[in-house]
């Protein structure tokens, strides 16, 4: 689908009354969105259809979507159809990495996250996907296998890390999680209020794995991180904690790399996916080096 073609599927979709200021959006690296005006307000439509290689459901997107509206988390659905979602669209402005370098909005993010944790469950309706992300970096590297990835040879060593990491991981409880927290899906509304969008990969996982990958995706510096989980848990985190955070910081930015590996391969849309891998690949490997340098085996 061409940002053409997207722009007049938004425009002519069948919620609308009169359909004006059509305009795409920033972001959004595995569909296209698009601001809509109708009726005197303002709308997000969202296009695109499963990816199944990424575990990308729309039916379980708009599940979560709807489960998150109503735990006050998200944006309301304003329509769906398959391929189409609509929300409202919140006036404000995505938060950067830097911004999550500042205190206070690594608090309210942190409390974000344990609220969307606990408050999600009560409002999922039908059937939930899991997101293990150890099972998703095996799936990943038999499918690059499969397509002759140009990361082939690399996959053998990152699988036995792979299988390090999980076992240092070790059991987790299990909440529901976003599980795709970089900056850009937390939104800073105009009133202050932040809000959490882009479900595609929301399912049940450990509470680490959202933890991680914030301060994985913001290159939180370790006083933050500390700050993060003493917030989240209530308590300062002990050496069994900070030892399975972070395994599962690891895998959280080994599934974001080998997520890029397979863009490479199969996505259409117009996005540099070799730097992004490249890039990503980079920030693993310091942070698996840092993890294993420490004493951290399982």
């Amino acid at each position: 689908m061409t940002p053409e073609q997207a722009l007049d599927i938004a425009r002519g979709l069948s919620c609308w009354s009169a359909p004006s200021n059509v305009a795409p959006l920033d972001g959004g690296i595995t569909n296209h969105n698009i601001r809509v005006t109708d009726g005197g307000r303002d709308y997000v439509v969202r296009l695109g259809e499963d990816i199944p290689e990424h575990g990308i459901m729309r039916w379980h997107e708009l599940a979560l979507s709807r489960a998150a509206e109503a735990a006050g988390l998200s944006p309301a659905v304003h329509h769906a159809e398959p391929g189409v979602l609509v929300l409202d669209f919140v006036p404000g402005t995505a938060l950067t990495e830097k911004d999550l370098h500042d205190p206070d909005t690594l608090m309210a993010a942190t409390e974000l996250i344990a609220r969307l944790h606990c408050r999600m469950p009560g409002h999922l309706r039908g059937p939930i996907l899991s997101f293990w992300v150890f099972h998703i970096l095996r799936d990943y590297a038999a499918t690059l296998t499969e397509r002759g990835s140009r990361h082939a040879a690399a996959l053998p060593d990152l699988l036995e890390q792979t299988a390090l990491l999980e076992r240092a991981v070790g059991h987790v409880k299990l909440v529901l999680g976003h599980n795709d927290l970089l900056p850009a899906n937390l939104l800073r509304a105009d009133d202050g209020v932040l809000w959490v969008i882009d479900w595609e990969y929301g399912g049940f996982n450990s509470a680490l794995f959202d933890l991680g990958g914030l301060a994985s995706n913001c290159a939180l510096p370790r006083e933050a991180e500390e700050a993060m989980l003493t917030h989240y848990y209530r308590a300062p985190p002990d050496e069994t904690l900070w030892r399975r955070y972070d395994a599962m910081k690891c895998a959280s930015l080994l599934r974001e790399t080998m997520w890029s590996m397979i863009s490479e391969l199969t996505s259409t849309l117009d996005f540099d996916y070799a730097e992004y891998t490249d890039k990503n690949l980079d920030r693993y490997a310091g942070a698996f080096a840092a993890f294993t340098a420490q004493g951290c085996q399982p």
